[in-house]
């Protein structure tokens, strides 16, 4: 004897075949994460831009700042201390500055931001820290006390505006390459993108 059969509530099945196409469905909610992994994973230690000339002497250019800061902080008593206090702020903030801009170069962070143009930022960067530590190495000789810390810290102040003035010619002279050399750089972007597999759209000839 067959017993009644027993009716499904209305809509269940709708309801479970909505499940399995859900379930079954390609389209995740997955998008931002993704988004996330490709900003980090973009991140990337640029070798070649610390084995430069540029590189290397930005991280050379941090550690001359830093050394005169911690000579200049050696320094207990003064009288008058404006000097001090002018050379303190100057290799300070030059220190925090150039390691700034060494670790957005050394990690391609710039290529996040291509609105900047980094390379003239760079260059008014570094002339203003050898014009800084050039002011800042002078008054301190002139004002010095004969402390041992104070010619030492005069000593780091004016090797590490040569190696600014250095990096600054060189940052003038590869401008002057680029304003002059604009043939050459469009030919490298077109090769670069053609090695990409990307086409690029070319206007129609009337």
């Amino acid at each position: 004897m067959v017993g009644p059969s027993r009716a499904e509530p209305p809509g269940s099945g709708e309801t479970a075949s909505s499940e399995d196409t859900g379930a079954s469905s390609p389209y995740q909610p997955t998008t931002e994460p993704v988004r996330s992994m490709d900003v980090f994973g973009s991140v990337r230690c640029d070798l070649q831009y610390l084995r430069s000339h540029f590189g290397i002497l930005k991280a050379v250019e941090v550690i001359l700042s830093l050394m005169a800061f911690i000579c200049i902080e050696t320094v207990m008593t003064c009288s008058p201390c404006s000097a001090i206090y002018l050379f303190e702020f100057v290799s300070c903030s030059t220190f925090i500055v150039t390691g700034v801009f060494l670790l957005i170069f050394g990690l391609n962070l710039h290529t996040k931001v291509p609105q900047v143009n980094w390379s003239l930022t760079d260059l008014v960067s570094t002339a203003s820290c050898t014009v800084s530590f050039f002011l800042a190495s002078v008054v301190l000789a002139a004002l010095n006390h004969q402390n041992g810390a104070e010619i030492l810290a005069v000593i780091y102040g004016f090797v590490v505006m040569v190696v600014y003035g250095v990096n600054t010619y060189l940052a003038v002279q590869r401008r002057r390459l680029g304003e002059q050399c604009p043939l050459q750089a469009s030919e490298y972007m077109r090769a670069r993108t053609a090695s990409r597999g990307e086409v690029e759209t070319q206007p129609e000839l009337q």
